[in-house]
């Protein structure tokens, strides 16, 4: 496999994710920070406290990013350690961080690609409504333009929201995550004020990055498929698209939200105001893409059907014969990873896309030897990379790939219960082992370079 000597071979994590220090240098609380305190919300209880302590071990952690040869790395920004109360007084000690952050990277060679919001929001914006409050997009805007008044002289790559559609549903429609509501015109709303929090951005980031600096927004894409050939079955995979997918595509792409998208939320429309469609429909420079298995649809009868945001009437199926699954539970499915960036091309056509997530959970256990042997994982990233160059010889602009994730971390829900890391994280001890799926990583990077020396 032969890729352009400019690619992006990185890997990502999210603040709430793997920082900790969550009450350091004047950061507040998110909403997080709060869902993850209520009983029974996440596994035993658990919470991004202290998560992988990158907060204190970013030095360690920009080093290790550099023996694995990387040449990107995908962050998030907290925004209640920029701006503790969502809008207003900026925390410059908390942008320092992020600074040193940036500088860090920069001298090992690793490009920053700085994601704004991936679902921490501060509480204190939360208490106003939340993304469910027009307010929110606006301060968003500002958050935005303050973080790039700080960096973007440096930040080559940025992604304005991470799966808004995982913010909108899971936060408000299924009460999955923070923060916790169960109302499907709740999630109605919200996706839409993510959307212009997105819109209104782009403009105040490109009047403080540098020239030549790309502007995108990261979505999780699935491909979807029937189950069997029902009618009722080929009509629910188009359903199920437009939930899963076309929520976010068509108004980022098209100008519009997909014909039935509310009818099938059973909820009203979104409170759209003259000009947000524009604004959302903005050019991106990239489509950021996060994508680790694929959906299977098939139809059921009224009698199954589940109460509440989600479209009624269908349902995913799981445990396919001969599949096989992650630690999550998802389904192993390789070639999902180029159905979702050839339909994305052919469909919607942007400048460029980045895969800003693919990875697997698995059960690591340290060996007898001290190494982390998780041949599985290697096996999954193998198989992903290797439709790579099957993408780009078909025409599709891919300049990026970003494995989930640098460091195991706190997985939301799933508590500290759920590995993803190529780095091996005791958390006890806060000890960094590299695992062979990293080290198999490190090997392949530098395979590619060699190709082009």
């Amino acid at each position: 496999m032969t890729f352009p000597t400019d690619f992006l071979w990185g890997a990502a994590t999210s603040a709430y994710q793997v920082e900790g220090a969550v009450t350091e240098d004047g950061r507040t609380s998110s909403i997080w920070d709060v869902f993850a305190a209520m009983p029974g919300k996440t596994h035993r209880g658990e919470t991004g406290l202290v998560a992988a302590d990158h907060y204190w071990r970013m030095d360690e952690d920009v080093a290790l990013m550099a023996e694995l040869g990387l040449n990107a790395y995908r962050f998030s920004i907290a925004w209640s350690r920029v701006i503790p109360e969502g809008a207003g007084a900026v925390n410059q000690r908390g942008l320092d961080f992020y600074d040193r952050l940036v500088d860090a990277l920069l001298a090992r060679g690793i490009a920053p690609l700085a994601t704004l919001f991936h679902w921490d929001l501060p509480l204190a914006l939360e208490e106003r409504g939340g993304w469910r409050n027009r307010a929110t997009a606006y301060a968003f805007a500002d958050y935005a333009e303050v973080v790039a008044r700080r960096l973007g002289d440096r930040v080559p790559w940025w992604v304005t929201q991470n799966e808004p559609w995982c913010a909108a549903y899971l936060g408000h429609g299924s009460g999955l995550h923070a923060p916790g509501l169960h109302d499907a015109q709740a999630a109605v709303d919200a996706g839409h004020h993510l959307l212009l929090s997105h819109g209104l951005a782009m403009p105040r980031l490109r009047a403080h990055v540098a020239a030549g600096a790309q502007l995108g927004i990261c979505l999780n894409v699935y491909p979807i498929y029937a189950a069997d050939d029902r009618a009722e079955t080929l009509r629910d995979v188009e359903r199920a698209d437009r939930f899963q997918n076309r929520w976010f595509l068509d108004p980022l792409f098209r100008g519009h939200y997909p014909d039935g998208l509310f009818e099938d939320m059973e909820a009203a429309p979104p409170p759209i105001e003259d000009g947000d469609l524009a604004i959302i429909n903005a050019p991106l420079d990239f489509l950021a893409v996060n994508y680790y298995n694929r959906l299977v649809v098939r139809a059921r009868g009224k009698e199954a059907e589940l109460p509440g945001a989600a479209p009624s009437g269908y349902e995913h199926v799981s445990h396919l014969p001969d599949a096989s699954y992650t630690a999550m539970g998802w389904e192993v499915y390789p070639q999902g990873l180029r159905a979702v960036l050839d339909r994305i091309h052919n469909d919607y056509a942007p400048a460029g896309l980045i895969v800003a997530e693919n990875g697997a959970a698995y059960d690591d256990e340290w060996g007898d030897d001290g190494s982390i042997h998780d041949r599985e994982r290697m096996e999954y990233l193998r198989e992903h990379t290797h439709l790579l160059a099957e993408v780009l010889a078909q025409g599709v602009p891919l300049r990026g790939y970003f494995v989930w994730s640098l460091l195991d971390n706190f997985e939301w829900a799933e508590g500290y219960s759920k590995r993803f890391g190529l780095i091996y994280v005791d958390f006890a001890t806060q000890r960094r082992t590299i695992k062979d799926s990293g080290r198999w990583y490190a090997s392949f990077i530098a395979a590619q370079r060699s190709g082009h020396t």
